[in-house]
């Protein structure tokens, strides 16, 4: 498993930023799938475990089409991959504002992993998972400054 991280500063509170955030406005953000189907119920259907807080997100694109679990947390958002459906083994991200300054510093982590017996693959994923959250961090504090 390999981990990235990427941060940004933005022009807004963290509760600004916390009205603005959503499931589906951070897929959109990433720009890599579009959101087919949002589950607030937080069963996606695979393990048979439901949680009131969590909000399944389908999403698809490029021939692919899986499931993304998103929790609410007090400083922003956890979500992850749920089965084996998706392009990752696992794919974990954390998504969270802290105040700074006049604004807040927006940080997106990424832990994944890539189910082939490849060399090198889970910094590949890494790699293209890096590019996901640069564009989902441009993406989210351009939408509030």
């Amino acid at each position: 498993m390999a981990e990235v991280e990427r941060s940004r500063f933005v022009r807004a509170t963290p509760a600004e930023l916390a009205r603005r955030l959503s499931p589906e406005t951070i897929v959109a953000a990433e720009g890599s799938f579009e959101v087919r189907r949002v589950d607030d119920s937080g069963d996606s259907g695979d393990s048979g475990d439901s949680n009131d807080d969590a909000t399944v997100v389908t999403v698809g694109g490029g021939g692919l089409s899986f499931d993304l679990r998103f929790e609410r947390r007090p400083d922003g958002y956890y979500y992850t991959q749920v089965g084996d459906a998706g392009p990752f083994e696992s794919m974990e991200t954390w998504l969270r504002s802290t105040r700074e300054n006049e604004g807040s510093r927006l940080t997106a982590r990424s832990a994944v992993s890539l189910a082939v017996p490849l060399p090198f693959a889970d910094r590949l994923a890494a790699w293209k998972r890096g590019g996901e959250l640069d564009r989902a961090l441009d993406a989210l504090a351009s939408s509030v400054e």
